[in-house]
């Protein structure tokens, strides 16, 4: 039950340009279906003939608790968008067709595509949203349940998981270049700082956050972008920054996102 003046909305991310998947759009791909032979995990749909970006939208749509599901596309790309929402799943027709999804055209950075979803929501003035990545079909509700209780209760909050890998920070940036098809540099690079992964972990979504402080956190992030050209990693980056601490909840190892065409395999 939800507890009163309390309203969820959430944000789908899918305005990406998908260069590492070279060039083809990830949420817009046919979802593979789950095999009738395996059992499928605790409150995961059945996605067969879904699209990656319907995946993730219907696990959303089937919380009776989220209001509004705002998705960010690409400018021009909505009507694909829309197209990748037929499906059979029932919370998720009932939705496209009573106004509960919204969609809204994203900008520059993930940062200024967040803040177009949640500019659009603040007249509908939710108490809390969430924000997740379109490429992240494996979300379950229970982990949704679970992101909404943590924020309601602390403010902000991330899905996270142990690392297993010994991290190691370099001293330059060079090693690793988001330049499709170029692994290494032409020069060596060195360990800056030998890491403990005791304290660290890798963020997934979705964040959940507080709307009003959210949207003021974006407001002041998006002034430090203009004068300073600076880029923000996620959301948590900028409600730490601008408003305050952000509690961790275990995440779902399952809850894997899109980033190459073998992770659709």
């Amino acid at each position: 039950m939800q507890a009163a003046g309390v309203s969820i909305a959430a944000v789908i991310c899918a305005a990406g340009s998908s260069s590492r998947m070279g060039g083809v759009k990830k949420e817009f791909l046919p979802f593979p279906s789950l095999s009738a032979k395996k059992p499928q995990p605790e409150n995961r749909l059945s996605t067969g003939g879904d699209s990656v970006l319907g995946a993730a939208v219907s696990a959303f749509a089937s919380c009776p608790e989220i209001r509004f599901i705002v998705i960010v596309v690409t400018p021009g790309e909505e009507n694909e968008a829309k197209a990748c929402l037929a499906s059979e799943h029932r919370p998720l027709a009932a939705s496209a067709s009573d106004g509960r999804i919204l969609f809204v055209s994203g900008g520059p950075t993930r940062r200024a595509s967040v803040h177009n979803a949640l500019s659009l929501l603040e007249s509908r003035q939710p108490s809390h949203v969430l924000i997740h990545d379109g490429a992240r079909p494996w979300i379950t509700r229970k982990l949704i349940e679970r992101t909404i209780e943590a924020a309601i209760r602390y403010g902000a909050v991330i899905p996270a998981l142990p690392l297993i890998e010994t991290p190691k920070e370099l001293a330059s940036a060079k090693l690793f270049s988001s330049e499709p098809g170029r692994k290494t540099p032409e020069e060596a690079a060195f360990i800056g700082r030998h890491l403990r992964r005791e304290a660290l972990c890798t963020a997934q979504t979705p964040q959940g956050f507080k709307f009003p402080e959210i949207l003021r956190a974006h407001e002041k992030a998006r002034d430090r972008e203009e004068s300073e050209g600076f880029e923000y990693t996620d959301d948590a980056e900028v409600w730490g920054e601008f408003i305050g601490q952000v509690v961790v909840i275990p995440g779902d190892p399952a809850n894997k996102k899109i980033t190459y065409p073998e992770d659709l395999i």
